[in-house]
């Protein structure tokens, strides 16, 4: 078994793009305590037939439809196993999990994701899965950025369902028909993103997100804006401790962000979250979506080929771009008294075979490095994401704050206090400052 180092380089080949990373903060020996002979929970009574209770977080019809056919296969093989798969509304899904956790309901499999992972863990709502791996052949190909996505504290606490990192979608008919290349700074991106849009015609440069999730764009501003200063391990602070909120760069940062919006973005993006700016970007209201490549099946299902194109993420003054990868993956509850068994299906949808058909049939990066060999994700869309994974001294990995209690706090106190300034309600200052605040608080438990 591996064991988190923090350290997060980058691969330089071809499997980097499974990978994502040589170490992405893991060792390959050693770590986690040695796993007894055999795993917890061994053992099915193949007399006793188990129902598993599984419930997604990223919940969407197509995704549903693909998991519904993956458990499908599994009951088939293991008759003695039948799953139910419970798919709560999107933006109820997470919540929902937490109350049923905390109720102590049947709940066997569920889906965590790297920003709730530490206080889902902390709570002791999940089960470790140290000694399972330890036992499972396929965990030798699980790449270390998914590993590391999966864990928290030294603990093993999900098996990545796949593996999200952000880059720039684009209208490549609208840049052509302007005479426009695509953007390459974010100074570029706004500038090709005023002169795309024609608010008489509907048309606007950039797939704004102001609602829910709307802090990963200003963070990958003021991420870039800060560059090499941003201390990589602890992404939200400065390698002087000072929060990334609190520099004259996150302030130059902020007012470019202000006016993407104000100059580029549909009024009403102030309060758009994920399906809105997407759709918006499939349906010819703007021209430029920054997002991660679970998108890429819907664009190529609703778009022509030759009408888009993707490109790296935008560059800062000094020319880096600070980039992380995300995911969410299968746990098991640690109230569950079907363990052996939830395992066993979370090996099934978590193998090789499985989790790489997923991973082209939705859109995501997959988990094993084996994958990397496939021509499929060494070719379009993929391209670009790739192509930042072999550029580290321009795209600079960073850790995201996922060890901090107060991460899904900070979700809504962002999105509020963001909706507030580019509404005129707070000035860039106020708001920065509470967000350096904000921070400053997490942090000093930990001192």
């Amino acid at each position: 078994m591996r064991r988190l180092k923090g350290r997060w380089l980058w691969s330089l080949s071809i499997a980097a793009l499974m990978a994502l990373a040589v170490d992405a903060g893991c060792s390959s020996q050693d770590g986690y305590e040695k796993a007894p002979e055999a795993p917890p929970a061994s053992g099915i009574d193949s007399d006793k037939k188990i129902t598993l209770q599984m419930m997604e977080s990223l919940t969407n019809p197509k995704r549903t439809a693909l998991l519904s056919e993956m458990i499908a296969k599994f009951e088939s093989r293991n008759p003695g196993i039948k799953v139910v798969l419970i798919s709560p509304p999107f933006d109820q899904a997470d919540s929902t999990i937490r109350a049923m956790l905390s109720a102590k309901q049947d709940l066997d499999v569920l889906e965590v994701r790297d920003n709730n992972i530490a206080s889902l863990s902390y709570s002791g709502y999940l089960e470790p899965l140290n000694a399972f791996a330890a036992h499972w052949p396929d965990y030798a190909t699980v790449g270390p950025v998914a590993e590391s996505i999966g864990s928290a504290g030294g603990q093993l606490y999900f098996i990545a369902n796949g593996l999200y990192q952000r880059q720039l979608f684009y209208r490549k008919d609208w840049l052509e028909a302007k005479g426009l290349q695509p953007p390459t700074t974010w100074q570029e991106l706004y500038e090709t993103g005023k002169k795309l849009t024609d608010a008489a015609q509907n048309r606007y440069g950039f797939s704004f997100r102001g609602g829910p999730g709307s802090i990963a764009v200003i963070d990958s501003m003021v991420l870039a804006f800060n560059g090499e200063k941003v201390n990589l391990e602890d992404g939200q602070f400065l390698k002087d401790g000072t929060t990334i909120y609190s520099s004259p760069e996150a302030q130059r940062a902020a007012e470019l962000y202000l006016k993407l919006y104000q100059d580029a973005s549909p009024p009403d993006s102030v309060y758009w979250g994920f399906q809105e700016q997407v759709q918006a970007f499939i349906s010819g209201v703007t021209g430029m979506l920054l997002q991660d490549p679970d998108v890429i099946q819907t664009i190529q299902d609703k778009m022509k080929p030759d009408t888009w194109a993707t490109a790296p993420m935008p560059l800062g003054p000094t020319g880096k771009s600070l980039i992380t990868a995300g995911g969410a993956g299968w746990g098991i509850a640690a109230a569950s008294k079907n363990k052996a068994a939830a395992w066993k299906l979370i090996t099934f949808l978590s193998s090789p075979e499985q989790n790489i058909s997923f991973s082209k049939n939705y859109g995501l990066i997959p988990i094993h490095t084996s994958a990397a060999y496939d021509p499929y994700f060494q070719s379009g869309p993929y391209k670009t994401l790739l192509e930042m994974t072999q550029k580290t001294d321009t795209f600079l990995h960073f850790k995201p704050p996922f060890q901090y209690q107060g991460l899904a706090q900070w979700a809504k106190e962002s999105m509020d206090t963001g909706q507030a300034m580019l509404l005129g309600r707070a000035t860039v200052q106020e708001t920065l400052s509470k967000w350096d605040v904000f921070w400053e608080e997490q942090k000093s438990p930990l001192k």
